[in-house]
């Protein structure tokens, strides 16, 4: 398990790498920050004990130069806190996103096969809460660690010119609160905080699906006993909070202890020199301010090593999802984009990992190019396992399957999913305005074009006479909007798109008469040109095509049957 923790720290560390200028800027600040504050206390406990003992007439000095020193320190340590505040929570934003790109291109090629046995709550935790945990690493953990490192050099060194034995005791007290109380508490806290990380996890995953099903949660009875589970959840996270709150207080109270002990034993070894004359006793109060002061150094560190335990837990469900496996992996050699887009599926069989029989089996078909082609059987007959191999969801086990004469397994996924537009009755709309739901499909697209899609989906007027028109916030899931509004959205997205492969599962389903009749006349647009694949078992949808597959039990069955069945719908 140490072992485990030492990699994934390392994982991270090596993942700091694109925004280091901000980082090592923000480490220098830090450093400068420290050893000003230490300097300007120790300078000033200095200064008023060397101007007590000339007001007494036993020291004269100069204190012109000291006064403007600490003035000096004084502003220093003012400007530097706020620009080295300023640098570091900019590298840490910076290293977010660059977390967040990072996490993100990893998990895209594992959807929808490699994601499946994560559920949606438990996925957005671990984009959000846990990356934002892994913001320690840098803030809490790397940097406060080098500048402690650095600054307890420069202290221990500057003090060995006047004592040498006040700069061993001030030495032994900074490894002892900066490193070992800091590692005894990160042992201690370590696996409650891990644990923490995958309880709070789950609680968010069950809290999500508890909103999401919210109304069927009510309708059969069962929203008392969701909620009770998460209570009892969140009460064992309260008991985790309560054990490493507890070792926070123990480390806090052990390092002031040992901080008042450094302090007084520094002075007792300096007091000798100072009665003997062999050190001004104006550096005796330098002295032992200086290392009261000096442990500023180390008193960041031992949070960091608490809150250790929290981002390797973080990274740990972080770096599961990044080392699975991808379903479908990418050709070594890509071939060229095939000019032609007819599909052919030659003898085609499939079957889920896991499972014993055939989603699909000897699948053979052709549909030209700029064709229409409808599919349609029972649910679970193996409609979707068909479009989603050519999208390369799903690797197959036997056959081939070719555009234009080209295998897809010779083509990289984003290369296929650039060539299909997809549709399907879940439309996917981002809690955000319309505008930046149709940059999905375009990120460079005009206003006009947005409008010129909008148009072709039937659905431009409807949009400008909302109240902000295109600037329309969609709700979570598309909740403002009607089901044929967010449809039609979704074929706009299509129109901009303006990919020659069409893929559209149950694209009315769920839609009253009307909506429907709007949805279809704009499908109808839009799969003029295009080689399409539609899976429907809607009689309108339907009598769009003259070419129709009835798949059962994975297989396609005769055109006889087709019409039978056709004709039993009508």
């Amino acid at each position: 398990m140490r072992g485990q923790a030492i990699r994934d720290l390392w994982r991270l560390l090596l993942l700091l790498g694109p925004a280091w200028r901000w980082q090592v800027a923000g480490l220098v600040l830090g450093i400068l920050v420290i050893l000003t504050n230490v300097g300007l206390l120790a300078l000033s406990g200095w200064f008023i004990t060397a101007m007590g003992m000339a007001g007494l007439g036993l020291l004269h000095i100069e204190y012109f130069v000291p006064a403007a020193a600490i003035r000096a320190l004084a502003i220093l340590r003012t400007v530097g806190r706020y620009l080295e505040r300023l640098v570091t929570h900019d590298a840490t934003l910076r290293l977010l996103s660059d977390l967040r790109v990072w996490f993100y291109t990893h998990l895209e090629p594992l959807a929808p096969a490699g994601l499946q046995r994560h559920r949606t709550g438990d996925l957005l935790s671990r984009i959000r809460a846990d990356i934002d945990s892994l913001d320690n690493v840098y803030l809490r953990v790397l940097a406060p660690s080098l500048a402690a490192f650095i600054c307890m050099c420069f202290i221990t060194i500057f003090l060995a010119r006047f004592s040498l034995a006040a700069a061993v005791t001030d030495l032994l007290g900074l490894i002892i609160v900066g490193i070992g109380l800091p590692m005894l508490a990160f042992r201690a806290v370590r696996r409650p905080a891990e644990a923490a990380v995958s309880g709070r996890g789950r609680l968010r995953a069950d809290i999500a699906d508890t909103i999401r099903g919210y109304d069927e949660l009510r309708v059969f009875g069962a929203l008392m006993r969701q909620t009770s589970r998460q209570e009892v959840a969140h009460t064992a996270l309260d008991r985790l909070k309560l054990q490493g709150t507890r070792i926070e207080s123990a480390a806090t109270g052990s390092a002031l202890v040992l901080i008042q002990m450094t302090m007084l034993t520094a002075f007792a070894v300096t007091i000798h020199p100072v009665i003997s004359g062999r050190l001004p006793a104006p550096d005796l109060a330098m002295i032992v301010l200086l290392v009261l002061a000096s442990f500023d150094a180390v008193s960041g560190l031992p949070g960091a090593y608490r809150a250790l335990g929290q981002t390797l837990g973080a990274a740990r469900r972080i770096f599961e999802i990044v080392d699975t496996p991808p379903t479908v992996k990418d050709p070594t050699q890509e071939a060229p984009v095939p000019a032609r887009l007819d599909i052919t599926f030659r003898d085609v069989s499939f079957r889920y990992p896991g499972s014993e029989g055939w989603a699909l089996r000897h699948i053979n078909c052709h549909a030209p190019a700029g064709s229409a082609i409808g599919i349609m059987g029972q649910s679970g007959s193996g409609k979707t396992s068909l479009v989603n191999l050519i999208l390369r969801f799903w690797e197959f086990q036997e056959g081939d399957i070719t555009i234009g004469g080209v295998s897809i397994r010779d083509l990289s996924a984003e290369t296929m999913r650039g060539l299909c537009s997809v549709i399907t009755q879940q439309t996917h709309l981002f809690n955000t305005s319309i505008r930046e739901n149709l940059r999905i499909a375009k990120p460079a697209a005009t206003e006009v074009e947005m409008e010129a899609a909008l148009e072709c989906a039937g659905v431009r007027e409807e949009v400008l006479a909302m109240t902000r028109g295109l600037d329309t916030m969609v709700g979570e899931l598309g909740a403002q909007l009607s089901g044929g509004q967010a449809r039609r959205i979704a074929i706009a997205r299509a129109f901009l798109k303006d990919a020659p492969i069409l893929i559209l599962d149950e694209p009315t389903e769920g839609l009253d008469a009307l909506s429907e009749d709007a949805v279809n006349r704009a499908l109808t647009r839009l799969m003029q040109g295009r080689t399409s694949l539609v899976i429907s078992h809607r009689r309108q949808t339907l009598r769009l095509f003259r070419t129709i597959l009835h798949i059962a039990d994975g297989r396609i069955i005769g055109p006889e049957q087709v019409t039978r069945m056709i004709a039993d719908k009508q």
